[in-house]
């Protein structure tokens, strides 16, 4: 594992992991990691005057609770593990580029941060795994298709008299400290240490979304935050920071001959909440699994499964997820969307199985049969 920073270190993310992404942790062995840290129930939905409290549903795989872990805390857990497990780990490495032989990449050269020194490592498999801006990625042939949405998220940390609240909360419906709309949607996140993790976020289909600032979008949503909260805005506990989001599987192609490409640099975040966490591990973990039948069978064609795998785990749901993408680019659909849904509170259950991507195919609901109706319908959408 070849990693640029210094560990323990920062991440943008709004910490939160669903079910989805507990399950991946409890699937690796980590449950007694993450026990002791905050655990929530469900999604607390805020908009134009309503309040639904949402419990996360009831599912044959996935657990019913949530949890919020720092990430700087998370990806240390989860790196250690990995390092009980055999991996090693070069801390303070920075990969700047593939190393190509005709159509194979044969490694990676790295510069030592600390030193500047570089060096060539070399590797019969590679998985890259750099994050949304992938440089390897693209020095791969890995390019974003542009004309898809992508997030833009940034997030600051203030301490809080409700921090140890049993919901996350996303407000679907935000203003400024004027009353004025803003675009994107806004969450708080408590951490059950005293702090809570405020942040929004913005999708690149809103029409004006180059003019927007994400500073002055983050300083606005603190000052107009409820009042429960107790959020002093003008006191973060440290500067605000931000990023990108590539979404829906925007990014192609995601395996070579000898690599495959995970999680962010993927492009794999779900536009419909913005979680990135779960599939970054999800996507992982399919990883891991073609490579380990490439290693026991000494064959690398069985990379070539990779792509199909994705395709039929996420195919469907990022199609319909872009859909929605797009609509959410427009302030006035959106907004009767959301004012119609927050008016029931079986809607919003619905909406909620669907957006967090915990549908049951074995056990169908309302929410079940409304998204194969959706999926039936984007396929004939061109992309």
């Amino acid at each position: 594992m070849l990693e640029r920073k210094q560990f323990p270190r920062e991440k943008t993310c709004g910490d939160g992991l669903t079910p989805r992404a507990v399950k991946q942790l409890l699937d690796m062995g980590l449950g007694s990691e993450i026990e002791s840290y905050h655990r929530f129930g469900g999604l607390r939905a805020v908009a134009h005057g309503h309040t639904r409290e949402l419990r996360w549903p009831e599912h044959a795989i996935f657990p019913s609770h949530g949890y919020v872990v720092q990430r700087s805390i998370l990806d240390t857990a989860v790196l250690q593990h990995a390092q009980r497990a055999g991996a090693q780990l070069w801390h303070g490495a920075e990969v700047v580029e593939p190393l190509l032989a005709d159509s194979l990449c044969r490694g990676v050269r790295v510069r030592d941060r600390a030193t500047g020194d570089s060096s060539d490592v070399e590797a019969t498999y590679l998985v890259v795994a750099d994050g949304a801006n992938s440089r390897i990625g693209r020095g791969l042939g890995s390019r974003r298709e542009r004309s898809w949405p992508q997030g833009m998220a940034i997030r600051a940390y203030y301490e809080s008299p409700n921090a140890d609240d049993p919901w996350i909360e996303s407000a679907l419906d935000v203003r400024d400290r004027n009353g004025a709309t803003l675009p994107g949607y806004g969450w708080i996140f408590p951490l059950g240490d005293g702090t809570v993790n405020v942040g929004i976020g913005l999708l690149t289909s809103y029409r004006d979304w180059r003019n927007v600032n994400t500073s002055h979008l983050m300083t606005e949503w603190a000052y107009a935050a409820p009042e429960r909260w107790g959020l002093d805005p003008a006191a973060p506990l440290a500067p605000p920071v931000g990023g990108r989001l590539p979404m829906a599987g925007s990014v192609n192609p995601k395996a070579g001959p000898n690599f495959l490409v995970v999680g962010d640099a993927a492009g794999s975040v779900n536009p419909f909440n913005g979680e990135g966490i779960d599939y970054a591990y999800e996507t992982g973990r399919l990883a891991a699994e073609v490579v380990a039948e490439a290693v026991i069978c000494d064959d690398g064609l069985a990379l070539s499964r990779y792509p199909e795998l994705l395709e039929s785990t996420y195919g469907a749901y990022y199609k319909v997820a872009r859909l929605f993408a797009y609509a959410i680019g427009r302030p006035r659909l959106i907004s009767r969307l959301v004012q119609f849904g927050m008016q029931s509170q079986t809607l919003m259950e619905w909406a909620l199985r669907i957006m967090a991507n915990l549908m049951d195919a074995d056990d169908p609901g309302p929410a079940e049969y409304i998204y194969k109706a959706a999926a039936r319908a984007a396929w004939i959408w061109p992309d």
